[in-house]
C-alpha cells in the first residue's frame, strides 16, 4: 500500500506543479486558445486563476516535501484533503458547464487525491 501511496503521490504531484504554473504563468486567453477543455478560464477572473495555481503548487510541494524531509509530515494528508477539495470544485463547474468529459477526468483526480488523503490519515500514516 505504501508503494501505491508513493506512486500516486508523485504523479499528482506532478500533475498539480505543471497545471499550477500553467495557471499562475499562462494568460488566460492563450490557455483557452490551447484547447476547447480549457474554455473554462474564461470564466474566472485572472486573480481568482492564478489563486487556484497557487494553490495547486502548494498542494503539490505539500504532497512530497514534508514526507521526504520528516518535517510535519501530517501535512502529506491535508494537502492531499486540500487539492480534493479544488477537484471537488472543478467537478462541479465542469458539470454546471456540461463537460462530461472533462468532469469524468476532474473526478479520477479527485478519487486519487482522496486515496491519498485516505491512505495517509489512516491505511498507512507517516507516524510509527
Amino acid at each position: 500500500m505504501n508503494i501505491a501511496l508513493w506512486i500516486v503521490t508523485g504523479l499528482l504531484t506532478a500533475v498539480f506543479l505543471v497545471a499550477g504554473f500553467g495557471k499562475l504563468f499562462v494568460p488566460r486567453e492563450k490557455m483557452a486558445a490551447m484547447a476547447d477543455a480549457a474554455r473554462w478560464v474564461l470564466d474566472f477572473k485572472p486573480g481568482t486563476l492564478k489563486a487556484i495555481g497557487a494553490l495547486e503548487i502548494l498542494g503539490a510541494v505539500g504532497l512530497i516535501l514534508p514526507a521526504l524531509l520528516d518535517i510535519a509530515p501530517i501535512l502529506v494528508p491535508l494537502a492531499a484533503g486540500g487539492l480534493a477539495l479544488i477537484m471537488t470544485g472543478a467537478v462541479i463547474m465542469r458539470i454546471r458547464r456540461d463537460e462530461t468529459k472533462a468532469a469524468l477526468g476532474d473526478a479520477a483526480y479527485l478519487t486519487l487525491t482522496a486515496f491519498v488523503a485516505i491512505g495517509r490519515f489512516a491505511l498507512e500514516p507517516f507516524t510509527g
